[in-house]
């Protein structure tokens, strides 16, 4: 007999009560984790600084969800996954890690903890929340609650009926087609990751504009979140060695002065002012080939495409971290050379997405 309404949505909110309360939990910790090596004061100061680029960045992806229409809880949901589950699990991962490397392997350790580690484990930990949002549960705990009592079976496994011919051009079209590609049986459904029909005769079905920037700002929401623990941690540490360096000054009979915080102010400039939507930047490359792999119609290509996007954010992400060990000018290069140019093309995507998704709803089209 099938549950009554009143039991789903008890479920359901039981389901939303655990993510919410394990957020809090990661949330809790990952600020002891920062609080331990920043103090109170430099936590405190860190946050603060911390809080100055989020509204840009917010404003940027809430402008580009326009085109997308993610739902509110789902962009909550990754802000609070990358600033307290991405964070907690990629500061003890790299801790232990880069402890490990060093121990075994000393300076070239270091170098590969932050060029080659790190970012695997920070951009696999922010990725996860896309997959976490794809967890059928939901949909099933509502399936079962129908009238009819008919369990969402082609959710969880393959649908009994006949077998359709291997190639993806041979996949029917018309809208009982949707969400019935090969690579996604197991997955919940969500409505702004729908393939297009295909168009002008052409048997494949495309990745909608829509599709893309949702993609954009789902990995743009949880590293947002991500890069504002990590700037409250940095910050917070160079504020409280800047602060030791001023109190061990005045202690020799030197006069305080701005100079003493020189360590705060580069660091707030490298991470606030140039390089805000650095971690957006790289995670957006994972959402982009994640909804390409659930939207496209190539079997090649829905294969490749979420690890490719992965693969070329780890290595973005790396390159990154390698500059800040190659001094002033050398990472001025890589700024100008590689940065700038992903930033300026994800800007023109951005444009290109929105602009698109506006002809489409003129033209009274759906999704």
């Amino acid at each position: 007999m099938p549950p009554s309404g009143r039991s789903r949505s008890v479920a359901l909110s039981s389901v939303t009560a655990t993510a919410v309360l394990t957020l809090i939990g990661c949330g809790v910790l990952i600020l002891h984790l920062i609080q331990r090596q920043t103090g109170t004061v430099g936590l405190l100061v860190g946050l603060g600084l911390a809080m100055v680029p989020l509204p840009f960045v917010l404003g940027g992806l809430a402008w580009l969800n326009l085109s997308a229409r993610v739902p509110l809880r789902h962009t909550l949901f990754c802000l609070g996954w990358g600033a307290c589950a991405a964070t907690t699990v990629a500061i003890l991962a790299n801790n232990w890690t880069a402890g490990y490397l060093i121990r075994h392997q000393g300076q070239l350790g270091r170098l590969l903890g932050a060029g080659l580690a790190t970012p695997v484990i920070e951009e696999s930990a922010k990725a996860t929340a896309l997959l976490v949002l794809l967890l059928p549960l939901g949909q099933r705990l509502r399936c079962h609650g129908r009238r009819t009592g008919r369990p969402c079976a082609p959710l969880l496994r393959r649908s009994p009926a006949p077998r359709r011919p291997r190639p993806y051009q041979r996949r029917p079209a018309g809208p009982h087609a949707r969400g019935r590609l090969r690579l996604r049986p197991y997955l919940r459904p969500l409505p702004y990751l729908c393939p297009a029909p295909p168009t002008g005769g052409g048997p494949h079905r495309r990745s909608r504009p829509r599709t893309l920037a949702a993609g954009v700002v789902l990995g743009g929401m949880a590293a947002c979140g991500f890069a504002f623990v990590e700037n409250a941690l940095y910050l917070g540490r160079a504020f409280t060695s800047d602060q030791r360096q001023r109190l061990d000054s005045i202690g020799l009979g030197d006069p305080p002065s701005l100079r003493d915080f020189d360590s705060t102010v580069q660091t707030f400039v490298l991470r606030a002012l140039l390089s805000p939507f650095a971690h957006p930047l790289f995670t957006a490359l994972t959402g982009i080939g994640l909804a390409v792999t659930l939207t496209t119609g190539r079997r090649w290509l829905a294969r490749l495409a979420a690890p490719t996007g992965l693969l070329l954010a780890m290595v973005l992400h790396g390159t990154w971290n390698a500059a800040a060990d190659l001094g002033t000018h050398g990472f001025l290069v890589v700024y100008g050379v590689l940065m700038v140019p992903c930033f300026a093309a994800l800007v023109c995507f951005a444009a290109w997405a929105r602009a698109r998704s506006a002809r489409h709803a003129a033209r009274g089209r759906g999704c």
